[in-house]
């Protein structure tokens, strides 16, 4: 029975702290690493109700620090991809069928246990776990997966009362049923607010969820799938598991309860699931949804008229925050002729301040990139530019060193050649590469824009001139999914900017917005007729 009509209004954006010296949460914070640093956790997957330790084991450490150990993960196999679809789809019904004011609040009790108790805990396994200084923590860990939480909340709320109009004599409404199987959450290292986003708003829906999270990203996660758990969520509702990616891919691909995906992570690897779930496709009760964000090459065009200051701010923190491993990051740049030198005077006197290492030490704002593949990846880039290039130059930074933790220095390029290697592909790390153009071929250098690199995620447009901002905001209609104005291409807030882009960045479907949402259900469509016809004849057909 149903007692009322439960709506949940929006909600404000979760504030951030400033973890400022002497305040209440940086002591928290501090001491939450200390006890964290103190032990050695051992994560077992969790499947239905069980937590599964296979004794193969792979270890936790800080990306900053090598010799730390933080502790061990349990890595599982096929049976056990099986086993977590099994105890997906065995609570399906019970779940899907629970009433919406309590599936609703179990994640709002979420939200509230993030806030408050596990706040200083869940920031400070970010830190830890993926190497990212307090604020990009805060912001990432704390705020942005709270309001996930909450405003998902309210944006399904609002989708449950939309309704179709009746005629006379009828009554129409609608259903908006969870999908019919499971959804696969693959999810990726750089956020932890996009760790719990993709298997939650599935869930939130009345899915039902096999989670894979990054092997990098396994420390924060495991503390958010145990905040699930104390808010209420039931035991195989989400399950998340620790397997590589062939293996988890083979089973899930191949089930005919395979119902969606909601994906993070490179374009390569999208591409190859979409291609795998098209071959498959006889096989599937459903056509599943697939969505996916994807790789970016973001970036930042100045006008003739833009403000230096605020080109060299929006290009160190849009380009250098959590060392450019965001899809967001700026990662070319695009100066005008008369502007360049005073941009590179600021620019490298800016990037030359800012201090590298340790999480723990509050005052760094560079910390170490997440694994040894990916600084073996950036090194090499940075090498071939070392190697006497021609066409490219450092104007700082360059230095890369991995005795202590993967660290490599914040690192600005110019190229001569707007289609230089390292303005065309994704880098992921703390490289920015910068073209100068001449300042009177704003219009030619935006089609160079637009044409440069395949993805389409975010951008930025610099000017004072508002006949300029105009003319890019038009010309770059489709080269960015999150375009801003005067301000750095990165932080995207739930509820303010829905963020995601299309070509190769991704499906767009907009986390952070009831775009998303839309997604993980399937709408049914009820016709009731009060006063049925008891004959198949019209009017028409009568002779008078």
């Amino acid at each position: 029975m149903q007692f009322g009509d439960f709506y949940y209004p929006a909600p404000a954006n979760e504030p951030v702290l400033n973890y400022a010296p002497g305040s209440n949460e940086r002591a928290a914070l501090k001491n939450a690493i200390k006890e964290l640093k103190s032990k050695k956790i051992d994560v077992p997957m969790y499947i239905g109700s069980e937590e599964i330790r296979t004794g193969n084991k792979l270890e936790i450490r800080p990306p900053h620090e090598r010799k730390h150990l933080l502790g061990h993960f349990h890595v599982g196999d096929a049976h056990h991809v099986t086993k977590a679809i099994d105890a997906a789809l065995k609570v399906k019904d019970k779940w899907s069928n629970m009433s919406w004011e309590n599936r609703a609040n179990i994640f709002l009790k979420a939200a509230d246990l993030l806030a408050t108790k596990y706040r200083p805990y869940i920031n400070a396994t970010t830190m830890l776990g993926q190497s990212k200084n307090v604020i990009q923590a805060e912001l990432d860990a704390s705020c942005e997966l709270i309001d996930f939480l909450r405003f998902n909340v309210h944006f399904l709320s609002d989708i449950y009362r939309q309704q179709p109009i009746s005629g006379s004599g009828m009554n129409n409404r609608m259903e908006y049923r969870p999908l019919e199987g499971f959804v696969f959450a693959l999810t990726p290292f750089n956020f932890t607010a996009i760790g719990g986003n993709l298997p939650t708003s599935a869930a939130m829906c009345g899915n039902v969820v096999v989670w894979k999270c990054a092997n990098t990203q396994v420390y924060s996660a495991q503390l958010f799938m145990r905040i699930l758990k104390e808010a209420g969520l039931p035991d195989g509702v989400i399950n998340l598991v620790f397997i590589d990616g062939p293996t988890i891919g083979k089973v899930v691909f191949n089930h005919p309860a395979f119902a969606g995906i909601h994906f993070t992570g490179s374009t390569g690897v999208f591409n190859k699931m979409w291609e795998t779930i098209g071959a498959n496709m006889n096989k599937y009760k459903s056509y599943p949804r697939i969505v996916g964000e994807t790789g970016g090459k973001d970036f930042v065009i100045a006008h003739k008229s833009a403000e230096v200051d605020v080109v060299v701010t929006a290009l160190a923190r849009g380009a250098f925050e959590y060392q450019g491993q965001k899809c967001s990051a700026a990662s070319r740049a695009y100066i005008p002729s008369n502007i360049a030198a005073e941009v590179k005077k600021k620019l490298v006197k800016m990037v030359k301040t800012m201090k590298m290492g340790s999480v723990e030490d509050f005052s760094n704002f560079i910390n170490a990139v997440i694994d040894q593949k990916s600084f073996d990846k950036i090194e090499g880039y940075i090498n071939a530019v070392k190697k006497k290039d021609s066409k490219a130059e450092i104007w700082v930074g360059g230095k890369c060193d991995k005795k202590i933790g993967y660290f490599i220095e914040p690192t600005i390029i110019q190229t001569t050649n707007p289609h230089y290697v390292t303005m065309c592909e994704e880098l992921f790390g703390p490289v920015l590469t910068l073209y100068v153009y001449d300042e009177n071929k704003f219009e030619e250098t935006l089609t160079l824009v637009d044409n440069t690199s395949a993805y389409a995620l975010t951008g930025a447009v610099i000017a004072q001139d508002r006949g300029a901002v105009e003319l890019a905001t038009n010309k770059l209609r489709n080269s960015a999914g999150n375009f801003y104005i005067n301000d750095k291409p990165t932080g995207a807030v739930v509820g303010q900017q829905p963020f995601g882009g299309a070509r190769g960045s991704g499906t767009n479907d907009k986390a952070g917005s009831i775009l998303n949402l839309y997604r993980w259900l399937s709408a049914r469509t009820i016709k009731e007729t009060f006063n049925p016809p008891t004959d198949y004849k019209y009017s028409f057909m009568l002779e008078k």
